[in-house]
């Protein structure tokens, strides 16, 4: 009997817990977590569905969540809009975005209207941001090699120094850049994935690439389409070229999947969107989390949507 209530209060102990994994950050539709550890708290910078049509990804500003814990997140607004960027139509889309901190200060890089990458520089993590170049960092119309858009921006930075732009639909391109983090530092390359399975023709790259490193390995994830998975690759150096190694999440219910690491204190987590609230659906989407683990071999295990979570 005492085996059976034991199993029973660790059954009800997990039920809470599970759901919690499945348990959207805020309650206002957002979409493309670029989460991040600065200045003693977690950031997550997003798209905000929330003020877009319901019929297509058309918000024009992007949006900021604040948490001390990880468990209560506190809406920071909007931390800039495509109006920052002089350059860009003041009704442009403003897309999936990403930050990064050196030099003591924040860089947001912003895909503009499906066919450029801004970017701009802050002080602090919540901004204000003022556009860090008088044009565009990536442009379709000027630059070579960009493919077919210019969108999904994350920014490695190697623990040499270099750091790495990451973008793109379809052929997933990434180039170095210069140590202001504001200039390229030659040519956009496309990177190569190895290994995909012969018998999923929907194994192929989509979009949202993003790169982090463990060990001696780094990690190149990203969503195989429109609906997708989220799978991941590994390689010896940036560059590639990548080995195929197996799926993180699989399909939702929403039409795009987007995901992002984040490692601190020993822990990884894996940030992503789903259909999580009432209305909500593929172009009302909802951020959340769980837990990365990895196998002995670098092998990263499967999340479901089931996924018991863990104190942070």
């Amino acid at each position: 009997m005492k085996i059976v209530k034991a199993f029973v209060c660790a059954a009800m102990l997990l039920i809470p817990l599970a759901a919690a994994a499945q348990t959207p950050i805020t309650s206002r539709f957002s979409a493309d977590p670029s989460p991040h550890f600065f200045a003693g708290q977690f950031y997550v910078y997003a798209t905000d569905d929330a003020s877009n049509s319901g019929k297509y990804w058309d918000s024009t500003a992007w949006r900021l969540y604040t948490s001390k814990d990880m468990k209560t997140w506190v809406d920071k607004g909007a931390p800039l809009d495509v109006t920052v960027f002089k350059w860009a139509k003041p009704e442009a889309k403003a897309w999936a975005p990403e930050v990064a901190f050196r030099h003591g200060k924040y860089f947001f890089y912003a895909p503009i209207g499906g066919d450029k990458i801004g970017v701009a520089v802050g002080n602090q993590p919540e901004g204000p941001f003022r556009d860090a170049r008088t044009d565009a960092l990536i442009d379709k119309a000027r630059d070579p090699n960009v493919g077919d858009e210019p969108i999904d921006p994350a920014v490695f930075l190697d623990k040499d120094g270099q750091a790495y732009l990451l973008f793109g639909t379809r052929v997933p391109k990434i180039v170095k850049l210069k140590s202001d983090m504001v200039t390229l530092d030659g040519p956009i390359r496309n990177l190569t994935i190895n290994g995909f399975p012969r018998d999923d023709p929907k194994k192929m790259y989509g979009e949202a690439p993003f790169l982090h490193k463990r060990g001696g390995l780094y990690y190149f994830s990203f969503s195989t389409g429109w609906p997708g998975q989220i799978v991941y690759a590994t390689a010896t150096t940036p560059l590639g070229p990548y080995q195929y190694r197996g799926v993180i999440l699989g399909y939702l219910p929403i039409s795009t999947n987007h995901q992002a690491v984040l490692e601190h204190a020993g822990k990884s987590w894996l940030f992503y969107h789903d259909n999580l609230l009432p209305g909500g659906g593929s172009h009302r989407r909802s951020i959340t989390y769980a837990p990365l683990r990895y196998n002995r071999d670098g092998a990263i295990e499967k999340v479901t949507r089931q996924t018991v979570e863990v104190e942070p």
